[in-house]
């Protein structure tokens, strides 16, 4: 195994090629490493023997990492070292990642091919679903939209399911510990609890409406009166209904973050500086989570407030 260790305030990736050389120059070398200390890309060879990959099968930040990624990293410990393991390891992950990228893809736009294909499939679930006549262009027209709204309700289905296997799982050992990712998700999936329960609308939520409310006066869709609604759950800003909602914020004193009602692709593309998540909707429609850090960030967030705001009037 190569390390090419470089300073920290150093690209990783500006060495790939430097290590590259070295790689394919060293017959018995199998893995190879290039870090600035921060981040640390891991190579093998999967595509030609002896020949360094491209793009690394791992990426490690000593600033950020999840569980997963120290199960992974586990495999280079010197008291671990197998070549062939790493390569099989290597491979898995190679097509996982492409795979999982390949499905998101799909699921969030379901290509033609893809609709054909469920479309053909429907008779094999029962005879009652079965398309009949020629699959034609007007068809998969047609049932575009159905396949979306199937993904959305489908997704939504194996989420809750999980859930509430975790949470069988807690009381069956006698913990009734949640993890904040299950709590969080549950609350993005439910509506309000009934208000019996003692609401406060704190200081922090009020600053963070008053903040919304000035980026929208900038719309050039007027007559739509923006109100909020505190709930149990979060707190909700709406354009006088409360299901015409266009945010609702998670502001904890641990984790802040909001959904947005728009797609995940149109919420990265208009927050390419926070971390953005797509969730599951109960309502049928796409809608993102948008982490962040504090209300503050709110003013950075203007062009992506604007469009929910703009997208929910549109439709009102």
């Amino acid at each position: 195994m190569l390390v090419e260790a470089k300073a920290r305030g150093q690209k990783a990736e500006a060495h790939d090629g430097q290590l590259s050389r070295y790689f394919n120059g060293l017959l018995k070398t199998k893995v190879a490493i290039v870090t600035n200390g921060t981040e640390y890309r891991f190579f093998t060879d999967l595509r030609d023997k002896n020949f360094m990959d491209k793009e690394p099968f791992f990426s490690f930040n000593v600033l950020q990492y999840d569980l997963k990624d120290i199960e992974n990293l586990k495999f280079f410990h010197r008291d671990n070292f197998d070549a062939a393991a790493i390569s099989r390891q290597a491979e898995e992950m190679v097509y996982v990642k492409g795979m999982t990228q390949l499905i998101g893809n799909l699921l969030r736009s379901p290509s033609e091919e893809f609709v054909r294909f469920l479309v053909t499939e429907l008779g094999k679930v029962a005879l009652s679903y079965e398309v009949q006549g020629w699959i034609t262009n007007k068809v998969i027209e047609k049932f575009e939209p159905i396949v979306k709204k199937s993904v959305q309700s489908s997704l939504l289905e194996l989420m809750t399911r999980s859930l509430s296997q975790e949470m069988a799982q807690t009381v069956e050992t006698g913990n009734t510990f949640k993890s904040a990712e299950v709590e969080e998700i549950e609350e993005e999936l439910q509506e309000p609890e009934p208000e019996e329960a003692k609401l406060v609308t704190t200081d922090e939520e009020i600053e963070a409406f008053e903040k919304i409310k000035a980026i929208v006066e900038n719309s050039t869709i007027d007559g739509l009166e923006v109100k909020y609604k505190d709930t149990v759950n979060y707190f909700g800003v709406n354009l006088g209904k409360n299901n015409w909602w266009f945010l609702r914020l998670y502001l904890s004193a641990q984790k802040k973050s909001f959904i947005a009602r728009i797609s995940v692709d149109e919420a990265q593309s208009l927050t390419p500086d926070f971390e953005v998540q797509e969730v599951p909707s109960a309502l049928g429609d796409a809608v993102s989570k948008v982490n962040i850090s504090s209300v503050s960030n709110l003013d950075k967030l203007a062009p992506l407030i604007l469009r929910c705001y703009e997208k929910e009037a549109a439709k009102h």
